[in-house]
């Protein structure tokens, strides 16, 4: 029923670009996390990113502040992870995923993401 479906990833030169999409249905996602992760082979999955559907102020990991940007279009029904300067180690299967925290929490932790996309494979090269 609740589906996420990612898009937007590929092979990108190092100090490159790429702007990842999540297309949410199923449900009505106001009081959710929308949230980025990452997973390369053999390691587990870290947080990347989390934003509340219904708005508020973004979190991301430390890695990645100052390059990726969160957003989202509550019209549209998708979440964006806006990615510059990309680096080799960015290089990972990047999942959205969805999680009812309906009091306004933010959540960093993976393992509390109800909703999982089927990720999108991001290479970078150097």
């Amino acid at each position: 029923q609740v589906q996420l479906v990612e898009s937007g990833g590929g092979l990108v030169q190092a100090g490159g670009s790429l702007r990842l999409s999540c297309a949410a249905s199923g449900r009505t996602f106001s009081g959710y996390n929308m949230g980025w992760f990452r997973q390369a082979p053999g390691k587990e999955r870290e947080f990347v990113a989390v934003t509340r559907w219904s708005g508020g102020l973004p979190a991301y990991a430390d890695s990645v502040k100052g390059r990726f940007t969160i957003s989202r279009d509550n019209a549209k029904n998708t979440v964006y992870l806006q990615m510059n300067s990309l680096k080799p180690e960015d290089t990972a299967v990047y999942y959205c995923a969805a999680g009812p925290f309906p009091f306004g929490t933010i959540v960093r932790d993976s393992g509390r993401y109800e909703y999982w996309g089927q990720g999108t494979q991001v290479t970078v090269s150097s």
